[in-house]
């Protein structure tokens, strides 16, 4: 069995975050390893950037607390920039060996003509990519409806 030591996890602050960070929380657990939270803002005003840089914050400190309450040690990371380009930047960095992510299951299609963050990943990294496509019942129902619209 792969032992990790560092692991990256992108979170977008969606309701898609839970399972990934719950899931990574058990891999930490089990193998020690510390988690790196990764929010890389998309913004294209300055009013944009301050909310959405606010919000960032306050999800980021929550998952933090969360998961050193669970004895995983956490560090959390904001960024702006293209969230593809921002994570490969962090990848960089050799100590990391698993990056970690949750989906909003779009269709292949949607990928095709919307971009998709893990597809350009998948593509571009050399550590192992854990992708989790969380269930929908687990979704409050905002964010279902806009898996089924995808």
């Amino acid at each position: 069995m792969q032992v990790y030591t560092r692991i990256l996890v992108a979170i977008d602050c969606s309701p898609v975050d839970e399972a990934i960070v719950s899931h990574v929380s058990v891999l930490a657990q089990q193998n020690k390893a510390e988690v790196v939270l990764l929010h890389v803002i998309h913004a294209h005003t300055l009013d944009q950037d301050r909310a959405l840089r606010t919000k960032a914050r306050k999800t980021l400190a929550g998952y933090k607390e969360r998961l050193q309450g669970e004895s995983v040690k956490t560090t959390v990371l904001l960024r702006n920039g293209e969230p593809d380009r921002e994570i490969l930047k962090e990848l960089e960095d050799p100590r990391y060996d698993l990056m970690a992510m949750a989906t909003h299951g779009h269709t292949f299609i949607g990928d095709l003509l919307f971009g998709s963050v893990s597809r350009t990943l998948k593509h571009r990294i050399n550590i192992p990519l854990l992708l989790l496509k969380p269930d929908r019942k687990q979704l409050p129902a905002n964010e279902t409806q806009d898996l089924r619209d995808a």
